[in-house]
């Protein structure tokens, strides 16, 4: 058996080190290293290459990205339609194979990586996820969730800040469906990992609450134990797979060099050579061997149709009304509250989240130990897994990628909370988020200088302008409760992107009704004078100042119109006819915002905004520091 396994092995690593030296670009030493374990652990996965999104297959994430040429090669020869051409165009424009892997892309990806360290966060959500299905879904007597989570990680994603965060929280929370696959290879860009790194890292996972087992990752029965072993413990587990990078290539096995570059027309016939292959072969496996991955098609169908089967099996009828309600969100089930009085919109987005809490039995989350700030809390909902709200403690990062990969499981509507000022700690997360078009709700509390005493580390300047800038990802900054409403409402329909909901600490007035426009279209003329020559734009606390603005401008003779953008980056999708409705033509432009606000010059003449960080006082002393009152910004305006 282990003779084919190795065979099924070199075929792997040729096909990595062919795609690689085709694009001469790439990572070929990992791959190489790790086809020993990835050929046993085809043997334990559990998939269907006809159905990549079968609800209780096993997750595979590849933490280390760059090893793509081992992912793609699994993904060929287990039959999810990839092709030899398009290994060939490895790295190439609009080819199915891209230099890291990318979620709805190629099939078969479960999430996009490449940034070290996520995808050890990602595996832990998938992970996360499953517990919480299983508890909505599972009895005593079956089971409808019952998959394995596996990922692959090396030395760099281990050394991340990252998934330190996201290990203490597996541990904590006693995923034993999870199985780290750690490759360790000793080796960085720059040379051994002895230059950088000397923990002890059996010590450090048992410390986070995993099991470890240590193995030599070119041994296939160590391997096959190892795995056999960790799907029955109680605790996440780390198998520490000692490797060798670029295995096969004697001449560059071992070496940073074969970390990320072709090896090399030579090294590359030779290593073919030196396990009898035909060294002038490219792009080859032998045809028996071939038959031997692609038995997971008919395993893969196999597998699922005895699920489908279990699910209409009388003991679980219940179970699988519950996972269809999951699966299903009825957006009409929504009871919105009605806000008639000044309040933060930290406060109303609080009220609207348990509204959707209990109207979608999909709507879960947490906060990054903030709940109470954040009023995120989701009441009488219990604590995860069985409950919804989920204690994410003092890991920013952590929760954010971990909440990425909830919501891409499958039936899951899941959000993430912390303060603005600290989006800085998860922003990788928010830009794989926005790049993959994951729909996660990000709430970010406590919103400009109106934080107000705890000062300039704790006030967003930047903030702002930097989440508006990303692409598919739309921030919202209600000014008050009913816009918040409207929010969500767009938001909960937007399927391909997250959103953020920008919140304030003090307390908002409620806006007039009489002349409120729409919001799902990111802005709308709130107020209007006839003959205005003045247009005033704002969004959240500040749109309460433009209507200030407005009266006194109005006193001294001067008509404006108040434009109200509580989501700016929808906004600007508006087609011109629409914007031409708000924004009159032949009016000065004025946009006004407590932030940097450099975005606005987009749109306006001129932008009042902040120039420098913030100070502490409390809130009203500070806007009146920095210009953000009515006298102030009129006498700017003339």
């Amino acid at each position: 058996m282990n003779d084919t396994r190795q065979r099924m092995a070199d075929s792997i690593r040729f096909l990595a080190a062919d795609m690689v030296q085709a694009a001469n670009s790439g990572h070929p030493g990992a791959p190489m290293g790790l086809a020993d374990i990835a050929v046993v652990l085809g043997e334990h996965l559990n998939h269907n290459p006809k159905n990549p999104d079968w609800l209780n297959r096993d997750r595979l994430v590849f933490s280390g990205g760059h090893a793509t040429g081992l992912i793609y090669s699994l993904y060929y020869l287990w039959g999810y339609g990839l092709e030899i051409e398009d290994l060939k165009n490895f790295r190439q424009l609009d080819s199915l194979t891209p230099g890291h892997p990318e979620y709805g892309h190629t099939k078969g990806i479960e999430i996009t990586t490449g940034p070290l360290g996520q995808g050890v966060a990602n595996a832990i959500g998938f992970s996360m996820a499953s517990k919480f299905v299983g508890a909505q879904v599972n009895s005593d007597t079956a089971e409808l969730i019952d998959h394995t989570v596996y990922c692959l990680c090396g030395d760099g994603d281990l050394e991340e800040g990252l998934s330190y965060e996201a290990c203490s929280i597996a541990g904590h929370n006693k995923l034993d469906n999870l199985i780290l696959i750690y490759d360790s290879n000793k080796i960085t860009i720059e040379g051994s990992t002895e230059l950088s790194i000397s923990e002890n890292i059996p010590m450090r996972f048992e410390s986070q609450g995993w099991d470890v087992i240590e193995i030599d990752g070119h041994d296939f029965d160590e391997i096959n134990d190892a795995i056999t072993q960790a799907k029955l413990n109680t605790k996440p587990t780390i198998i520490i797979a000692n490797t060798v990078i670029a295995k096969g290539a004697s001449a560059l096995e071992g070496s940073h060099h074969a970390h990320g570059a072709p090896l090399g027309e030579d090294v590359i016939a030779k290593a073919k050579a030196d396990a009898g292959f035909d060294p002038e072969k490219k792009f080859f496996v032998p045809e028996d061997i071939m038959a031997r991955f692609r038995c997971a098609i008919e395993h893969g169908d196999l597998l699922e149709r005895e699920w489908i089967h279990r699910q209409k099996t009388l003991p679980l009828m219940e179970q699988n009304e519950a996972l269809t309600a999951l699966q299903n969100p009825d957006f009409s089930r929504i009871n919105y509250p009605i806000f008639d009085k000044a309040e933060a919109t930290r406060g109303t987005n609080g009220k609207i989240m348990n509204a959707i809490a209990r109207g979608i039995p999909s709507f879960l989350g947490g906060s990054a130990d903030l709940s109470p700030s954040n009023k995120t809390n989701l009441n009488d909902m219990g604590v995860y897994p069985k409950g919804r709200n989920i204690y994410f403690g003092i890991r920013e990062h952590a929760m954010a990628s971990i909440v990425n990969a909830m919501a891409l499981y499958g039936p899951l509507m899941p959000f993430s909370a912390t303060f603005f000022v600290f989006s800085d700690y998860l922003k990788p997360a928010a830009r794989i988020a926005a790049l993959t078009g994951i729909q996660q709700f990000f709430i970010w509390t406590h919103d400009s200088i109106g934080v107000g005493e705890d000062g300039p580390t704790h006030q967003p300047i930047e903030h702002l302008s930097q989440f508006r800038a990303l692409p598919n990802f739309y921030v919202w900054r209600p000014a008050d409760g009913a816009e918040n409403v409207e929010a969500w409402k767009t938001a909960l329909e937007m399927k391909k992107s997250p959103s953020a909901f920008v919140c304030s600490r003090q307390n908002l007035s409620v806006l007039p009704k009489s002349v409120r426009g729409d919001a799902s279209r990111g802005g709308y003329l709130l107020a209007q004078d006839e003959n205005a020559t003045i247009t005033l734009m704002a969004s959240g606390s500040e749109v309460e100042l433009a209507l200030k603005v407005k009266e006194t401008l109005n006193t001294e003779g001067i008509k404006a119109n108040v434009v109200s953008v509580p989501c700016y980056d929808l906004f600007i999708e508006q087609d011109k006819g629409y914007m031409d409705t708000i924004i009159l033509e032949g009016t000065k432009t004025v946009a006004i915002e407590a932030a940097r606000g450099l975005e606005w010059y987009r749109l306006a003449d001129t932008v009042i905004a902040m120039d420098t960080f913030g100070a502490s006082a409390p809130a009203p002393l500070l806007f009146e520091k920095f210009g953000f009152t009515a006298e102030s910004i009129v006498a700017k305006i003339k």
